[in-house]
């Protein structure tokens, strides 16, 4: 193919050729030239950064006739031949497709030979961490007692899948991604060259889309050849790798802004009649949105004027978002972006992505939390509740905002529990009982009772249903229903799978979760759904699912346990008070529970 022609054209035959590796190059010039290079040397890093090329220039070097020396010739009949691969004395090995005992065996038999083309035998194995163990432990052997005639290069881009005593016998040198102004003047340098006409952009765009690996951008480079001509625009590099103009996406996030839903479905629409794929769409708004926030919070960062072309465009559309927003939004585009792995749909959560974006915006929470506020103010005693919150709807500043919501969102959990927990607007005893029971959860003191809610759970009903036959009928059946939801989506199972059923009421079964994370993903109407589906089919009629903390679960049968011994004792004590005496003082552990409550004769 053209573009492998183009990259053995390209590919470097001396160290000053490598790109972007200067210390690397310094060290091994150093010992050349000094005469001290080691009998293994491992090369590691990304894809395309110049490894296995270093090596076989290494190879030529220490080989050369005029050498050893800093560069190799590329003159002398060792030096061609090396490069051409007829060298049997220089071995090149993928240990990809060679990973057993027995390929190394072969070459720790051989390499007690003297070399009979040239000065040093150099076996070049690339992608080294595929090798086994047991070829790992042959290999050792050979490395620790290697004959003076050898020398060993391993290659790999994953260091850390090598075991440490193989390492440790090596000289490591770590080879980092070329950087973007490098690889542009490499890629104009290429141009220049095969007469080629080629744009800035379009050359910057090419070394973003390489992600640091030289190879990479120079096979890409000949790609666009072929399609152009004698002349690269930019607008040739988006249409032939597939990808998308900062400006399409401009649009998009514009249309978002303005929550015009159908023009952001319009959109996505174009780009697949394009032929763009939904998951790289998701991609490239990533980044999209990371350049956004890069802007907004360093705009005079190395790295935003590495990635971006036109920074004007980017501080424009960043000015019209909060960095709140921005990072919201990535977060919701990175969990589409997961659950599109195991989708058959991606083009539909790509859409439903956006959807999102577009009906919840974080500048618009302050007035959701606001209404759902007005209630539990009003009900809590507060009759200008609902003026109070629409002052600050009308007339809080665009810049108080994020403070105000993070607040709101604070107490908002902990009202509607109070709220659950039975406060009245009326006065009275019952009243002033309840309000300060709910309002546990927000500092006041309270009184512990078997009624109080653990994790927003009413616990009395289920503790009298945790021994029933019908709850330890669910635990019989309960491997099969995580079966089944495994069968439906592995992601729900996951998070399932750490919670336990404790407890059957009303049908309603309490499932106790060591991990809130598990036990508010299950929650999430979506999954919650399904595990309701496949309880209905395994255990043969629906029940709903009701969650709560494993911990919250077992401090409410303590709770329990205690309550229903403090009565039992009461009740071994002779009878000296009159019956409505007992009765209040149930009424007293009830309220203040068993704890606080001590009984004293007169």
């Amino acid at each position: 193919m053209a573009h492998i022609a183009l990259y053995r054209t390209w590919r470097p035959q001396a160290f000053r050729d490598i790109v972007g590796q200067k210390h690397i190059v310094q060290t091994l010039q150093n010992s050349l030239r000094e005469g001290r290079f080691t009998h293994a040397y491992l090369f590691n890093g990304p894809r395309g950064t110049g490894k296995t090329t270093t090596a076989k220039i290494l190879a030529k070097a220490v080989n050369c006739l005029h050498g050893p020396a800093e560069e190799p010739c590329n003159e002398c009949a060792n030096c061609i031949r090396i490069t051409e691969g007829a060298v049997m004395d220089v071995v090149e090995i993928d240990a990809a497709s060679n990973r057993g005992v027995e390929e190394i065996r072969d070459i720790r038999d051989k390499v007690k030979y003297a070399p009979t083309e040239v000065r040093q035998k150099v076996y070049i194995i690339d992608e080294v961490h595929m090798l086994t163990t047991e070829a790992f432990n042959a290999l050792l052997k050979t490395l620790e007692e290697p004959p003076p005639h050898v020398m060993f290069i391993l290659a790999t881009t994953e260091p850390h899948k090598l075991p440490a005593t193989i390492i440790s016998r090596c000289q490591r040198f770590d080879f980092r991604r070329v950087s973007l102004d490098e690889q542009v003047e490499r890629l104009r340098l290429v141009c220049k060259e095969e007469q080629i006409e080629a744009d800035e952009d379009a050359l910057r765009f090419i070394a973003r889309l390489s992600d640091g690996g030289m190879r990479d951008a120079v096979n890409l480079l000949d790609q666009i050849m072929a399609f152009s001509g004698k002349h690269i625009t930019y607008a040739d590099v988006v249409s032939i790798t597939g990808g998308l103009a900062s400006d399409q996406f401009q649009v998009l996030v514009e249309a978002i802004k303005r929550r015009d839903v159908a023009a952001v479905l319009q959109l996505i629409e174009t780009f697949m009649q394009e032929g763009k794929s939904a998951d790289k769409c998701m991609e490239n708004l990533l980044y999209y949105f990371r350049d956004l926030l890069m802007v907004k919070m360093v705009p005079n960062s190395q790295a935003v004027t590495d990635r971006i072309i036109d920074v004007k465009a980017f501080v424009a559309v960043a000015a019209a978002f909060t960095a709140q927003e921005l990072i919201s939004m990535m977060d919701t585009l990175n969990y589409y972006q997961t659950e599109m792995k195991y989708s058959v749909q991606p083009q539909t959560l790509l859409e439903v992505a956006l959807m999102k974006l577009c009906s919840s915006p974080e500048n618009d929470s302050l007035m959701s939390v606001a209404a759902s506020l007005e209630p539990a103010h009003a009900a809590a005693g507060h009759p200008s509740g609902a003026a109070g919150l629409s002052a600050v709807k009308d007339s809080a500043p665009d810049g108080l905002v994020g403070q105000l919501t993070s607040r709101i969102l604070r107490l908002e959990e902990q009202l509607a529990q109070l709220l659950k927990q039975g406060v009245a607007p009326a006065g009275g005893a019952g009243t002033a009982h309840n309000a300060n029971s709910g309002l546990s959860g927000l500092g006041g003191r309270a009184s512990p009772s078997p009624s109080v809610k653990k994790g927003s759970v009413k616990l009395d009903g289920f503790m009298s249903g945790r021994d029933t036959e019908e709850c330890k009928a669910i635990l019989q059946k309960w491997s099969q229903v995580l079966a089944r939801v495994k069968e439906q989506k592995i992601t729900i199972h996951a998070w399932l799978v750490d919670g336990e059923p404790v407890s059957l009421q009303n049908e309603q079964v309490l499932v106790a979760f060591k991990s809130t994370m598990h036990r508010e993903t299950t929650e999430k109407p979506a999954n919650k759904q399904i595990i309701e589906q496949v309880m209905a089919d395994v255990l043969g009629k629906p029940l709903k699912l009701v969650s709560i903390m494993l911990k919250d679960w077992k401090a409410g049968v303590d709770e329990s346990k205690n309550v229903v011994s403090s009565k039992e004792e009461l009740k071994l004590v002779p009878e000296e008070e009159p019956a409505a005496n007992e009765d209040w003082i149930d009424s007293a552990i009830d309220v203040f529970g068993a704890d606080l409550v001590k009984i004293k004769e007169d």
